[in-house]
Protein backbone atom coordinates (compact mmCIF):
# COMPACT_ATOMS: atom_id res chain seq x y z
CA UNK A 1 0.00 0.00 0.00
CA UNK A 2 1.19 3.43 -1.09
CA UNK A 3 1.35 6.03 1.99
CA UNK A 4 2.21 9.77 2.32
CA UNK A 5 4.19 10.70 5.22
CA UNK A 6 2.98 13.34 7.08
CA UNK A 7 5.98 13.19 10.02
CA UNK A 8 9.46 11.75 9.64
CA UNK A 9 9.10 8.00 10.55
CA UNK A 10 12.52 6.24 11.18
CA UNK A 11 13.58 3.24 9.19
CA UNK A 12 10.92 4.70 6.48
CA UNK A 13 11.18 8.27 5.27
CA UNK A 14 11.10 11.62 6.06
CA UNK A 15 7.59 13.85 5.85
CA UNK A 16 6.08 14.14 2.24
CA UNK A 17 7.69 11.08 1.02
CA UNK A 18 5.93 8.65 -0.96
CA UNK A 19 6.21 5.30 0.28
CA UNK A 20 5.40 1.56 -0.07
CA UNK A 21 4.52 -0.50 2.80
CA UNK A 22 2.79 -3.57 4.00
CA UNK A 23 -1.59 -2.59 4.29
CA UNK A 24 -1.40 -3.66 7.69
CA UNK A 25 1.50 -1.59 8.96
CA UNK A 26 -0.43 1.22 6.77
CA UNK A 27 -4.13 0.86 8.53
CA UNK A 28 -2.66 -0.03 12.10
CA UNK A 29 0.02 2.23 12.69
CA UNK A 30 1.14 4.92 10.66
CA UNK A 31 -2.42 6.34 9.97
CA UNK A 32 -4.31 6.13 12.86
CA UNK A 33 -1.31 8.17 14.94
CA UNK A 34 -1.56 10.31 12.40
CA UNK A 35 1.75 9.84 10.48
CA UNK A 36 0.52 8.82 7.46
CA UNK A 37 -2.27 8.97 5.04
CA UNK A 38 -3.09 6.90 2.17
CA UNK A 39 -2.00 7.69 -1.31
CA UNK A 40 -4.73 8.67 -3.52
CA UNK A 41 -5.56 11.33 -6.30
CA UNK A 42 -6.91 13.38 -3.62
CA UNK A 43 -3.72 13.30 -1.14
CA UNK A 44 -1.74 13.69 -4.45
CA UNK A 45 -3.11 17.01 -5.39
CA UNK A 46 -2.74 17.82 -1.50
CA UNK A 47 0.72 16.97 -1.15
CA UNK A 48 1.54 18.51 -4.19
CA UNK A 49 -0.03 22.37 -3.19
CA UNK A 50 1.80 22.01 -0.03
CA UNK A 51 5.03 21.62 -1.43
CA UNK A 52 3.89 24.42 -3.68
CA UNK A 53 3.02 26.76 -1.08
CA UNK A 54 5.97 25.63 0.94
CA UNK A 55 8.60 26.27 -1.80
CA UNK A 56 6.45 30.48 -2.51
CA UNK A 57 7.29 30.72 1.78
CA UNK A 58 10.80 29.74 1.59
CA UNK A 59 11.52 32.44 -1.71
CA UNK A 60 9.60 34.84 0.41
CA UNK A 61 11.87 34.32 3.99
CA UNK A 62 14.69 34.21 1.67
CA UNK A 63 14.08 37.37 -0.37
CA UNK A 64 13.18 39.00 3.95
CA UNK A 65 16.71 37.86 4.44
CA UNK A 66 18.62 39.58 1.31
CA UNK A 67 16.94 42.61 2.37
CA UNK A 68 17.75 42.64 5.67
CA UNK A 69 21.58 41.45 5.08
CA UNK A 70 21.12 45.10 2.68
CA UNK A 71 19.76 47.30 5.55
CA UNK A 72 22.77 45.78 7.50
CA UNK A 73 25.28 47.23 5.47
CA UNK A 74 23.66 50.61 6.48
CA UNK A 75 23.02 50.18 9.77
CA UNK A 76 25.97 51.60 12.12
CA UNK A 77 25.55 50.36 15.88
CA UNK A 78 26.99 52.66 18.18
CA UNK A 79 26.93 51.61 22.03
CA UNK A 80 28.27 54.15 24.76
CA UNK A 81 30.27 52.22 27.61
CA UNK A 82 32.03 52.69 31.21
CA UNK A 83 35.59 52.69 31.13
CA UNK A 84 37.92 52.30 33.65
CA UNK A 85 41.73 52.18 33.70
CA UNK A 86 43.73 51.47 30.80
CA UNK A 87 40.77 51.53 28.35
CA UNK A 88 38.94 48.99 30.03
CA UNK A 89 34.89 48.55 29.38
CA UNK A 90 33.05 47.99 32.46
CA UNK A 91 30.37 44.88 31.49
CA UNK A 92 30.40 43.99 27.77
CA UNK A 93 27.80 44.64 25.00
CA UNK A 94 26.25 41.44 24.13
CA UNK A 95 24.15 39.52 20.96
CA UNK A 96 21.25 40.52 23.40
CA UNK A 97 22.07 44.16 23.26
CA UNK A 98 22.76 43.90 19.75
CA UNK A 99 19.64 42.41 19.14
CA UNK A 100 17.68 45.07 21.55
CA UNK A 101 18.93 47.90 19.57
CA UNK A 102 18.14 47.07 16.15
CA UNK A 103 14.69 45.76 17.37
CA UNK A 104 14.26 49.72 19.23
CA UNK A 105 15.92 51.95 16.85
CA UNK A 106 15.64 49.86 12.85
CA UNK A 107 12.37 47.55 13.77
CA UNK A 108 14.85 44.97 12.71
CA UNK A 109 13.94 41.26 14.70
CA UNK A 110 16.93 39.25 14.73
CA UNK A 111 17.31 35.92 16.74
CA UNK A 112 21.02 36.06 19.17
CA UNK A 113 21.28 32.42 18.53
CA UNK A 114 22.34 33.18 14.93
CA UNK A 115 25.08 35.24 15.69
CA UNK A 116 27.78 33.77 14.14
CA UNK A 117 30.87 32.82 16.18
CA UNK A 118 30.01 35.82 18.64
CA UNK A 119 31.66 36.78 21.94
CA UNK A 120 30.79 39.37 23.91
CA UNK A 121 32.66 42.98 22.92
CA UNK A 122 34.35 44.62 25.73
CA UNK A 123 36.86 46.58 23.49
CA UNK A 124 36.32 50.19 22.60
CA UNK A 125 36.69 50.72 19.39
CA UNK A 126 34.44 49.26 15.79
CA UNK A 127 34.05 45.50 14.95
CA UNK A 128 31.68 43.34 12.38
CA UNK A 129 29.18 41.16 13.83
CA UNK A 130 27.62 38.24 11.13
CA UNK A 131 24.51 37.09 11.81
CA UNK A 132 22.99 34.27 9.73
CA UNK A 133 19.85 35.47 8.55
CA UNK A 134 18.89 32.26 6.34
CA UNK A 135 19.84 29.56 5.22
CA UNK A 136 23.22 30.36 3.59
CA UNK A 137 22.38 34.30 3.22
CA UNK A 138 24.25 35.82 6.03
CA UNK A 139 24.20 39.97 7.33
CA UNK A 140 27.20 41.57 8.77
CA UNK A 141 26.87 44.80 11.09
CA UNK A 142 29.02 47.23 12.27
CA UNK A 143 29.27 48.15 15.71
CA UNK A 144 30.81 50.48 17.59
CA UNK A 145 31.91 50.77 21.23
CA UNK A 146 32.47 54.74 22.17
CA UNK A 147 33.71 55.80 25.60
CA UNK A 148 30.66 57.17 27.85
CA UNK A 149 31.39 60.72 28.54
Amino acid sequence: MKVILLKDVKKLGKKDDVVEVAVGYAQNFLIPRGLAVAYTDKSKEILAQQQKDRAISEEKKKADALKTAEKFKKIYCIFKVNVGENLKVFGAVTAKDIEKQLMDEYGIEVDRRKFIDFKPLSLLGETTVQIELYKNVIGTLKVKLERKE
